[in-house]
């Protein structure tokens, strides 16, 4: 199925987040909407006005998001926080989390009323959150708990699940932010399964693939090497497979992870389920390390997210490439077109 074109469709502007003041956030979000501005997709960006002070931008302060089409070739839309935020370059502020949770609590609600097509997160300084009181490991957990209780939207398996986007290659990570021993311990059959579920109905439903091909790797070297090098290939990860076949999803394997992300291995699958966080974090990036998304599916609204975080050594010099960001802003609004057409 061919994906529509976002700007031949009238979708509500796309709403971006503060992320963390003393990062490069600002300065990526201003790069992004210079590239933008004349093209879309239009984004505002809910944010204390005064961290763009010293960007040479023109920024515009907006009531609510349908005020964005109005100013978006001319300023950079901002909606304005409850609270004020001071940043210097390079230091992550814990002082500021109340700002940043409120940026993504607004966001949310606005992606939940419809009034923003979806969400794209900029990068937060996790340690700074957690150290002011934040409860969640990051967006991913967070964005989980503010829409739990909402409907989700064409998909019937909630997430969440990530998904590393790139031109070439999608990879989820089944395991994410774990040590490896905690990791390989805690793969079971009904982790694999709705991860795989959850990955097949976004695909169908986001990216318009009809008929998704899965892609499973191995745990172990050589996918176990008929269990001479581990036994979770035979009596998890095959077992998990055979339940998603029976249950219509075109999953296979398990894989050798080493040799599942050549050119010809890559053009038989439409995304790579990977065991470990760095299986699938480590050819997205290898083969897009500036154009790959962070994309959080099974969720009822849509959130991307630049692969990067909040780079704080290179904050305030002019340096940060905002390639990743765009990317986030065009995918995010590509998977609206398409929900819209899917409806």
């Amino acid at each position: 199925m061919r994906s529509p074109n976002p700007a031949r469709l009238t979708l509500p502007p796309l709403a971006l987040t503060m992320g963390e003041a003393g990062g490069v956030s600002a300065e990526i979000t201003v790069k992004a909407w210079r590239k933008l501005r004349e093209s879309g997709p239009a984004f505002f960006i809910i944010a204390d006005p005064a961290i763009f002070n010293s960007l040479d931008c023109p920024v515009a302060e907006i009531r609510s998001p349908n005020e964005t089409g109005s100013v978006f070739d001319k300023a950079l839309p901002v909606i304005r926080l409850e609270r004020a935020v001071t940043a210097e370059p390079g230091i992550a502020s814990s002082p500021n989390a109340d700002a940043v949770i409120e940026s993504i609590q607004r966001a949310v609600a606005f992606a939940l009323s419809g009034e923003a097509a979806a969400i794209v997160t900029n990068p937060i300084q996790k340690s700074a959150l957690i150290k002011a009181g934040f409860a969640f490991p990051g967006h991913t957990e967070f964005l989980a708990h503010l829409t739990k209780d909402a409907p989700l939207a064409g998909g019937k398996t909630r997430g969440p699940v990530m998904m590393l986007a790139g031109p070439t290659l999608k990879t989820i990570p089944v395991t994410i932010h774990q040590s490896v021993v905690n990791a390989a311990a805690s793969i079971s059959q009904a982790l694999i399964i709705k991860s795989a579920t959850v990955a097949a109905e976004a695909l169908q439903h986001d990216f318009a693939i009809e008929n998704p091909r899965l892609a499973i790797s191995g745990l172990n070297p050589h996918a176990g090497e008929a269990g001479a090098l581990g036994s979770e290939e035979r009596e998890i990860i095959a077992p998990a497979i055979t339940a998603l076949r029976s249950a219509g999803i075109n999953a296979f394997g398990p894989l050798p992870a080493d040799t599942m992300f050549h050119s010809e291995a890559r053009s038989t699958y439409d995304v790579a389920l990977c065991m470990l966080h760095d299986q699938a974090l480590i050819p997205a990036k290898t083969l897009a390390f500036h154009d790959a998304v962070n994309v959080t599916l099974g969720l009822p609204i849509i959130r991307t997210s630049p692969d990067h975080g909040t780079a704080l050594d290179i904050a305030g010099k002019n340096q940060a490439r905002a390639d990743s960001l765009i990317a986030a802003i065009n995918l995010a609004a590509q998977i609206a077109a398409n929900r819209t057409n899917a409806t």
